[in-house]
């Protein structure tokens, strides 16, 4: 793994750099910093606005083919945009769900007219997206999902035809906001497990559909409960064939673990360098234990960034393999253990509100949020089943 920059990849640093220091200026300089995960409430509006703003310069999908509207720029080039946006402190991005799950997802499964459709409003964050796959009784055990859809003549007998869905979702971050939804559902009603799933696209905006936000822990609400009473959309808006649903989750799975990731470490190493100046100001770094715990959460941090950047160096053609359940495992883990650490440093302040009647500040958001780190996207206990059994070929897990 080669972790060095040609000189091109330097003035393309230099480019990125510059443009960003410009952009987020004028109408976007209050965006900075603002919005991710469990902050998506803030400046919503504006963000969307900026979003649209990179779509117009070019800078949004920058990794797609550009025959899809992208720049094409390979993983080293991604991973600098990414790096140089976290250190500008560009604002959470409305429109990663579309731009980094699902337009992968339609370049490699999709077929031409579902790339037609959909991808140019994913580039121009026209439209917006949100990912059904968890439910009350299937969270990170995928393979249980009860939502069922069924194909149906629109008017007559022989003519078009509908899938029409019925079944309810969970922790379905910002369907509040989106367009459609890219969701898995059991279309053959005798099938158990992975079998019998299909992918399909959905649109919200309709009868059959009801969004119920989720009040958090840290007061805020981008999860939903989703409920499909009837919902309906095109025979044509599977992704990929009927009951292939099982593959083309595991890569949008894949593609959610990606090259952005790099940016969120970076975003990781802010908010230790935030709990390392708090430590500073109050003393606690004086404790040999503080000071051990935060040298372990920067050696932990590297650690990070040098899997991360491992498993971007595979075939630029290949679909992210079981080894991102590591990463997944890995940064989850250690931004949990952040937030505990943020609490031990703010001592007895930590325990009450920053402000009436329930405003938190950084570190309690930090805590509270990340406690869920280790559930969504898949749980802990799941991504050490997938790397024994499938990486490290041990027996499977006995069933209960």
């Amino acid at each position: 793994m080669d972790l060095t920059h040609s000189a091109q990849d330097e003035a393309f640093r230099r480019e990125v750099r510059d443009w960003l220091e410009t952009h987020l200026s004028g109408d976007f300089a209050g965006v900075r910093g603002l919005g991710g995960s469990g902050r998506e409430h803030e400046a919503y509006d504006e963000r969307l606005a900026w979003d649209r703003h990179l779509a117009a310069h070019g800078w949004t999908c920058i990794g797609w083919p550009e025959e899809y509207g992208g720049r094409g720029l390979n993983a080293a080039r991604q991973v600098i945009f990414h790096e140089e946006y976290a250190r500008a402190d560009g604002p959470g991005r409305v429109n990663h769900l579309g731009e980094e799950l699902l337009g992968p997802t339609l370049i490699a499964f999709g077929t031409p007219e579902q790339r037609d459709r959909f991808l140019p409003g994913i580039r121009t964050v026209e439209e917006l997206w949100c990912q059904g796959y968890s439910e009350p009784d299937a969270g990170s055990d995928l393979a249980a999902v009860k939502t069922r859809a069924r194909l149906e003549p629109v008017s007559e007998p022989g003519g078009p035809r509908q899938w029409v869905v019925h079944g309810q979702k969970v922790w379905t971050s910002l369907a509040h906001l989106a367009d459609w939804c890219f969701a898995v559902v059991r279309t053959d009603p005798a099938s158990t497990r992975h079998a019998g799933l299909s992918y399909l696209l959905i649109p919200m905006h309709q009868e059959g559909v009801e969004v119920r936000p989720i009040q958090q822990l840290t007061g805020t609400s981008e999860f939903n409960e989703v409920f499909f009473d009837g919902a309906r959309t095109d025979a044509s808006m599977v992704v990929g064939a009927p009951g292939d649903g099982w593959k083309v989750a595991m890569g949008t799975l894949g593609y959610e673990r990606g090259v952005s990731t790099i940016g969120q470490q970076i975003r990781f190493a802010r908010e230790l360098d935030a709990v390392v100046a708090l430590a500073r100001h109050n003393g606690t770094i004086d404790d040999p234990a503080v000071q051990d715990r935060v040298t372990r959460a920067r050696m932990g941090l590297e650690v990070l960034r040098l899997n991360a950047l491992r498993m971007l160096t595979g075939p630029a053609s290949a679909t992210p393999g079981h080894e991102v359940a590591i990463g997944k495992l890995l940064w989850s883990t250690w931004h949990r253990s952040l937030g505990e650490l943020a609490m031990e440093v703010a001592g007895a302040a930590s325990l009450t509100a920053h402000a009436p009647p329930y405003e938190l500040d950084d570190f309690q958001r930090l805590f509270l949020f990340s406690r869920a780190d280790t559930l969504y996207g898949g749980s802990n206990e799941i991504q050490r089943n997938i790397i024994a059994e499938r990486v490290l070929g041990l027996p499977r897990e006995p069933k209960p």
